[in-house]
């Protein structure tokens, strides 16, 4: 959602009322703590501190009282307008599906736990999460509706009361095995919207990133937390063409990079039998750009993230793009990202990893009440077709929709009985400061929508043949839609 606003308003450093976090008398006390799945049998601590680290370490085992286990990196970076310091480790030759401690090394940190990734090929069934346009709440953050004389009034009240989708995922934090989130993490470039903060930009947008991460640390430390780049990643503010009014550090998605850069993995290495699956999966590591795009697997599961913001023909956040974020690119050349997608997906084979999924942020297919990204369509669509993709999860506008499966504005005939197109969803009603989008009018080929109340997906593979999608309100965590795609996956390698 762009702003207006006068130019005076973006003036920083008058009055300070930014809502920093208090920094702690340790300052190699770990916070803002998140994990993500690195490789086949490895997995990435992230953490941040409010001094650099000479060398950031993880103490890990199997048991709590055993953590046998150290490993280190050099990785301890940060960027102009940033008050912390981001770390990385990575832990390697984890036994499959086990429960890991592990103890960032401070003189104040505590003992978490995580499950390693499961097996690639394992059949077993497991869920996963998809929860996109998720911001902070409190003072800096969250409403219920988009029209503003309906906006909460977050200072008087409870933020707890009013921000659940957190709250959410905790209290169910064993019925999914990992979060995927495609963009729109925070809202720092929504400090704007907050009167205390018009003449205190460069340090309120600071100050709601070190918020919103140490909020999500509760599930991001816990659970592999996979994301994505969104348009409220790229600059200080989301208002076109005013990127060069930012601070340095505050632009061009320098946050979401120093953040996840490390932290993502770029792809994996093929498990298939068939000499050009293990070429193309070979290609699809050299091109892959992780935080930008990416895919990794898990289980029956093959993942690929896609960037819908820039580095593709006419793309929204690009120089010259229709959001006016002038932002990236990011690949060496103009199509390797699209490069990367074709390679990745070509390698994909069923007999080991049966489900195929493709995340991204904006969405080609939506209600009326949403917006639409043609060039994204334009981009991907027939790649995600070619290639046999099962499901395609979206966010950016602010509700949960599922649609029929379908192809360049058709649907599937065959509905969800083995369907050739992907089966398309929206979950962007995590929640932020924006509000939630109204629905607006449904395609035929719409088949749920929903935008009453804060809401998030759940994604069950039950088997190699059954893929089950559950929108769950987020309130009361009551399933508002439930539907389930058989595919047969007869084919080992899909080309349509």
């Amino acid at each position: 959602m762009m702003k207006s606003l006068a130019w005076a308003s973006l003036a920083v450093g008058a009055v300070a009322s930014a809502s920093y976090p208090a920094i702690p008398s340790d300052k190699t006390t770990p916070s803002q703590q998140r994990i993500a799945i690195k490789g086949p049998n490895s997995v990435a601590i992230g953490w941040n501190t409010y001094q650099q680290l000479s060398q950031p370490c993880v103490q890990y085992g199997t048991s709590s009282s055993a953590l046998s286990s150290t490993a280190c990196s050099t990785i301890s970076i940060t960027y102009p307008s940033s008050r912390t310091w981001g770390n990385t480790v990575t832990l390697s030759n984890l036994a499959p599906g086990t429960t890991y401690y592990y103890k960032i090394v401070s003189t104040n940190s505590t003992i978490d736990h995580f499950l390693s990734p499961r097996s690639v090929g394992d059949t077993g069934a497991f869920s996963f999460t998809a929860v996109i346009d998720l911001g902070v709440y409190g003072a800096d953050g969250y409403t219920i509706k988009t029209d503003n004389a309906k906006r909460d009034t977050i200072p008087t009240i409870q933020p707890s009361l009013n921000h659940t989708t957190i709250g959410r995922l905790a209290n169910t934090i064993d019925d999914y095995e990992f979060v995927v989130h495609p963009g729109d993490l925070g809202y720092a470039d929504d400090w704007l919207l907050s009167p205390k903060n018009l003449l205190d930009g460069k340090d309120a947008y600071a100050a709601i990133v070190e918020q919103f991460y140490g909020q999500l640390a509760p599930i991001a430390g816990r659970k592999p937390y996979m994301v994505g780049p969104g348009n409220h990643e790229a600059n200080c503010e989301e208002v076109p063409y005013t990127q060069p009014l930012c601070a340095a550090g505050q632009k061009n998605f320098t946050d979401f990079m120093n953040r996840f850069a490390d932290l993502m993995p770029t792809s994996f290495p093929s498990r298939s039998s068939s000499s050009a699956a293990q070429i193309s999966a070979n290609s699809a590591s050299a091109l892959s750009n992780p935080p930008f795009w990416y895919s990794f697997e898990y289980g029956m599961l093959h993942m690929v993230m896609i960037n819908t913001e820039t580095d593709f023909l006419s793309a929204p956040d690009a120089p010259g793009g229709s959001a006016g974020l002038n932002s990236g690119p990011f690949g060496t050349t103009a199509d390797q990202q699209l490069a990367f997608l074709a390679a990745d997906l070509a390698a994909v084979d069923r007999s080991v990893t049966p489900w195929l999924v493709v995340a991204g942020h904006r969405p080609w297919y939506s209600t009326e009440g949403g917006s639409s990204c043609g060039p994204c369509q334009d981009a991907f669509e027939p790649l995600l077709y070619k290639y046999g993709v099962d499901l395609a999860i979206f966010g950016h506008v602010h509700n949960s929709q599922r649609f029929a499966p379908v192809y360049n504005g058709t649907a599937d005939p065959k509905g969800l009985n083995d369907p050739a197109a992907p089966l398309y969803i929206v979950a962007g009603g995590a929640g932020n400061i924006e509000g939630l989008s109204s629905v607006g009018d449904r395609q035929a080929y719409n088949a749920f929508a929903y935008a009453d109340d804060f809401s998030y997906a759940r994604v069950s593979l039950l088997d190699a043949n059954n893929l089950q999608v559950q929108f769950l309100r987020s309130t009361t965590g009551e399933v508002l839609d439930e539907s389930t795609l058989f595919k047969s996956h007869a084919q080992q390698f899909v080309v349509q």
